[in-house]
C-alpha cells in the first residue's frame, strides 16, 4: 500500500496567508513521515477524473510561507453528491482531507468526508476558516485569518486617498469589500479616522435604502463646510447592497445587468461607481457645486503579503490542524483562542436555525465601535441652521434622523 498521505485544498477566494496555512500544515505531517499532496482548483479539481496535484516537500513548504496569493490554485466550485468519487483517496491512502475556505467549502468537505465513510474509508477532515471579512463565528477577540493583512494594506491604500482629498480639497467615495459584515470597512475607516463610515449593522432600527446612504454621505460633507473643511473620504461597505432591494436599485436609474432570476449583478459594477453617481446627482439638486470621486479597494486586498500577525497565526492554524488529527478530531474547524489554544469548531454548533452559520457582526454596541461614532462629522440637530445657510431641507440630513439612532 502507498505510503499514508494527507490532502489539501482551497476553496473559494484567495486570503493573506493561505500559503502560510499550507506551510504550517505541511511541516509537522512532512516530520511524522506523511506525505502531503496539494491538490489544484479546489473541489473542481480534488472531485475530477486526473486531479492536478503537487507533493508538498520541506522546501517548497518554506518557500511559500511568508508568499501572498495561493500556490494551490483555487476555485469557487461547489460539488453535488452525485460529484463525489473516492478513487483519488484510495489510490493515495489518503488519511486526512485539510479544507482552507469558507463555511461552503467547509460545510462541502464534511459533505465528502460523510460519503468516504460510507464507502468504508476512514478519511478524517479538518478545515481552516478563511476570510478577509472576519465575519465567522469564531472565539471572542479572535479575528478570521488574512482579515488583519487585508485591513493594513487597505489603510495604506485609503490614507494615500485620504492625503489625495487633503491636497485636492476634494472627496472620494470609497467601497471595499464586506458580505453581510461591516468589520473591513470599519476597520480601515476607523484606522484612517475617516469623517463617515457606512455599515449594514448601523441599520438596526431602519429599513437600508439607496437614497439613506447617499443623505449620510451628504451629511458628511455639509458639516465638514460647516467647520470649514472642504476634503473627506466617505468609506461604505458593499455589505449594504445584501439588503437593499431589488426595487429600490431599479429606482436609482443605473443601468445593471441582471442574471436569470432577475437580480441585478452587482459583482460586475463598481459599488463605489455607483453611490458616487447618486451622490453627485443629489449634490447638483441641493445646490452643492461638489463633484466626489470613486474608489474601489476589493480585489486588491486578497493576495496582499500578509503581515506579522497573520504569519504567526496562521502558523498556529496549521500546526493546530496536526494538533486535531493527533487528538483523533475529525468534521471540524481548527481556531486558536485568544491565549493560543487550539480548539476544534464543529459546523452544527455555529449553525443558526436556518441552518446556515451565523455571520458575526460589528457590535455596534461596543464602547470601541461607539467611542467611533461618536466622533465622525455628520449634521446634529444643533447644526441645522447653520446648514440652511448651504443647503435647504438641512433636517434631512441629520445623522440619527437617518439612521433613527
Amino acid at each position: 500500500m502507498e505510503k499514508q498521505s494527507i490532502a489539501i485544498f482551497c476553496g473559494g477566494g484567495p486570503a493573506p496567508g493561505i500559503n502560510t496555512v499550507i506551510s504550517s500544515v505541511a511541516r509537522p505531517f512532512l516530520s511524522a513521515g506523511y506525505r502531503v499532496i496539494g491538490v489544484h482548483d479546489g473541489f473542481k479539481g480534488l472531485l475530477s477524473t486526473v486531479p492536478d496535484t503537487v507533493d508538498i516537500d520541506f522546501e517548497y513548504a518554506d518557500r511559500i510561507f511568508c508568499l501572498g496569493g495561493s500556490s494551490l490554485r483555487m476555485s469557487r466550485f461547489k460539488p453535488k453528491e452525485s460529484d463525489f468519487k473516492s478513487a483519488f483517496f484510495k489510490e493515495h491512502n489518503i488519511q486526512l482531507l485539510v479544507s482552507i475556505g469558507g463555511d461552503d467549502t467547509a460545510s462541502s468537505a464534511s459533505r465528502l468526508a460523510d460519503f468516504l465513510k460510507k464507502e468504508h474509508m476512514d478519511v478524517r477532515n479538518v478545515h481552516v476558516p478563511k476570510t478577509i471579512d472576519n465575519d465567522l463565528p469564531l472565539p471572542e477577540g479572535v479575528p478570521t485569518f488574512g482579515y488583519q493583512s487585508a485591513q493594513e494594506t487597505g489603510s495604506v491604500i485609503a490614507n494615500t486617498i485620504y492625503e489625495d482629498a487633503r491636497t485636492s480639497q476634494n472627496w472620494f467615495v470609497m467601497c471595499v469589500m464586506g458580505r453581510e459584515a461591516g468589520h473591513l470597512a470599519f476597520g480601515i475607516g476607523s484606522a484612517c479616522h475617516f469623517p463617515m463610515i457606512i455599515i449594514p449593522e448601523m441599520f438596526t432600527k431602519t429599513e437600508i435604502t439607496v437614497d439613506k446612504i447617499v443623505k449620510l454621505v451628504i451629511s458628511s460633507i455639509v458639516k465638514r463646510r460647516i467647520l470649514d473643511i472642504k476634503y473627506g473620504v466617505a468609506m461604505i461597505s458593499e455589505g449594504v447592497f445584501h439588503f437593499i432591494s431589488d426595487e429600490d436599485l431599479k429606482s436609482t436609474g443605473i443601468q445593471f445587468s441582471y442574471d436569470a432570476h432577475g437580480h441585478p449583478e452587482l459583482n460586475q459594477v463598481s459599488k463605489a461607481h455607483i453611490f458616487n453617481q447618486l451622490v453627485v446627482k443629489q449634490l447638483k439638486e441641493i445646490g452643492l457645486d461638489i463633484i466626489p470621486r470613486p474608489i474601489e479597494i476589493g480585489y486588491s486586498l486578497r493576495c496582499c503579503k500578509p503581515i506579522g500577525f497573520d504569519l504567526n497565526y496562521c502558523g498556529e492554524l496549521g500546526r493546530g490542524v496536526y494538533t486535531l488529527f493527533a487528538e483523533g478530531k475529525t468534521g471540524c474547524m481548527v481556531a486558536i483562542d485568544s491565549v493560543g489554544n487550539v480548539l476544534p469548531l464543529y459546523l452544527n454548533d455555529l449553525k443558526g436555525p436556518d441552518g446556515r452559520i451565523q455571520a458575526r457582526l460589528v457590535n455596534m454596541e461596543s464602547q470601541r465601535v461607539q467611542s467611533v461614532y461618536d466622533n465622525l462629522h455628520y449634521l446634529r440637530a444643533d447644526d441645522v441652521e447653520e446648514a440652511k445657510g448651504l443647503i435647504k431641507n438641512a433636517d434631512q440630513y441629520i445623522f440619527k434622523t437617518i439612521v433613527n439612532w
